[in-house]
């Protein structure tokens, strides 16, 4: 018997809503810190990030973008690109022509930090968020998150960001970008809702998974009406520890938000569900996380067959390599698998994958900035004999 090979379903076709993928290599958000400043708190996408995304564009991929915050308040990192000016919707469509030009098409991961900031990154106001729980540790100023801990959202705050996210999403589209993802994991606004261990709400947007997952399914249905259900997608991760969230159920609760999610009529609902992996984590080794995990049995097979059942395509992150995320598709884990950091040291990661050939590695330290700003950006070499 001949060897199973395990790289050709990366390379089968994929209707994902508005899009028909050529191959189902995505390049997963990674945030970058790379776009220039053009005012307290907001960042402008320049020529850098232009080039950045045009090397890891390929004919019929998928790429989406770092987390880029929907309004000013919403920001807590320096450097990251928004999407609530002119100038970066202007910034944003040299990035998407750019990459439309060699064929691929670019989703905007549409972001708001909630408490994962501090008021001097957010014109001197409190960060907002589902409770008073602030994250442990420092932010990125050197100040104790708990120094100055969020403030709980009032409903009609809720209200109005989920109207915000409906402008950015329509302002995306104005981009030139062919959709959105809502970021509703690693710890930040969305996920703080969703998580038992930081809402400690009591009104109708806390307590019981149903309340918790209230603001989610708005977001996504004022999106769908903005712009088309088939150009929204949302990124969920039950197992993520980063930020300070660890749920007492992800199992059951994240179930019941996809229940609800695949339970949308068709025109609000979404054209995929994007998760990461319980062995991936930016606070705990994979060894170590699994064992965390270990009571819980975490799997993401618990989600694929409910939103599969809805015609909601799967999109499987976290760990992926050249020997495991074909399997993910054979057995039928995922319909597309999202590469982040092998993207980042190998723009050109899906000629590698199909053709076997070896994988740059990437420079953790450059991650999150760098001086220049080109190093572990846009110096990553293409594969060449």
């Amino acid at each position: 018997m001949g060897s199973i090979d395990i790289v050709g379903p990366l390379f089968q076709p994929l209707r994902l809503g508005a899009v028909t993928l050529s191959h189902r290599v995505v390049q997963a958000p990674t945030t970058r810190m790379r776009s220039t400043k053009e005012s307290d708190g907001v960042s402008v996408p320049n020529d850098l990030n232009v080039e950045y995304y045009t090397q890891r564009a390929s004919p019929g991929g998928l790429m989406i973008t770092e987390a880029t915050p929907i309004s000013r308040l919403a920001a807590g990192y320096p450097g990251v690109p928004g999407i609530f000016t002119p100038s970066q919707v202007a910034g944003w469509k040299k990035v998407t022509s750019a990459v439309h030009a060699k064929g691929a098409y670019i989703y905007c991961q549409l972001w708001h930090v909630g408490r994962a900031t501090v008021p001097s990154f957010i014109e001197g106001k409190r960060a907002l968020s589902a409770t008073d729980v602030p994250i442990s540790g420092k932010a990125m100023d050197g100040n104790e998150y708990a120094t100055t801990p969020p403030r709980p959202m009032t409903v009609e705050e809720i209200q109005e960001t989920v109207k915000e996210y409906a402008a950015a999403s329509k302002r995306a589209i104005e981009a030139g970008f062919d959709g959105v993802e809502i970021h509703a994991g690693n710890g930040y606004l969305l996920d703080q809702f969703l998580h038992d261990n930081v809402n400690n709400r009591t009104d109708d947007y806390g307590g019981s998974i149903e309340k918790r997952s209230r603001i989610v399914l708005e977001v996504l249905q004022a999106a769908a009406e903005a712009i088309g259900a088939e150009r929204v997608g949302i990124r969920l991760s039950p197992y993520n520890y980063f930020q300070d969230t660890r749920d007492s159920n992800p199992n059951v609760h994240w179930l019941w938000l996809c229940s609800q999610i695949a339970a949308l009529p068709a025109k609000l609902r979404p054209a995929y569900v994007h998760m990461v992996e319980p062995r991936f984590d930016e606070v705990l080794d994979e060894d170590a996380k699994m064992v965390s995990l270990a009571g819980g049995k975490p799997s993401l097979d618990v989600f694929r067959p409910t939103l599969k059942k809805a015609g909601i395509a799967f999109l499987a992150a976290g760990n992926f390599n050249s020997q495991n995320a074909g399997p993910k598709l054979l057995e039928d884990g995922a319909d597309a698998v999202a590469f982040g950091r092998l993207f980042i040291a190998n723009p050109d990661l899906p000629r590698r994958l199909k053709e076997g050939l070896p994988l740059n590695q990437y420079d953790r330290s450059t991650f999150y900035g760098a001086d220049p700003p080109e190093k572990g950006y846009t110096d990553y070499g293409f594969y060449s004999i």
